[in-house]
């Protein structure tokens, strides 16, 4: 008894959790993956946003959002006319293309990390 009694005060000292496991290699992999995708994909979200509200080109924050996200729209451009409707002060842009990217983006980010764990041998959850 005194041994688990031990045991018991040497985890809680150590701060470790006995029921947490580490990720693996190819674990890690994949949320580094989705992490970045994911952080494309906000970007992607805020350059829609802001072209359907007609934000200013003025603002530094909205023409940074745009050239950085530009590169990643380049291969969709011209897959889909983009709508554009003039207000009173801004004219607001309905850009197809970044929605295609959105798309495309987020399911190759699933088809990587799926490759990934193939290639590791783990096995896969149904």
């Amino acid at each position: 008894m005194e041994k688990d009694t031990r045991e018991t005060v040497t985890t809680r000292e150590n701060n470790v959790n006995p029921a947490k496991r580490d990720a693996t290699g190819s674990q890690t992999i994949a949320y580094l993956i989705y992490f970045l995708f994911g952080a494309l994909e906000i970007l992607l979200v805020f350059r829609f946003v802001l072209k359907l509200l007609g934000a200013s080109l003025s603002s530094g924050f909205v023409s940074s959002i745009y050239d950085i996200s530009r590169i990643f729209i380049l291969p969709f451009e011209g897959i889909f006319r983009t709508g554009t409707t003039q207000g009173a002060e801004t004219t607001a842009v309905f850009e197809p293309a970044t929605l295609v990217a959105i798309i495309v983006y987020a399911v190759l980010a699933w088809g990587i990390v799926k490759l990934i764990s193939i290639f590791s041998g783990e096995r896969q959850a149904s």
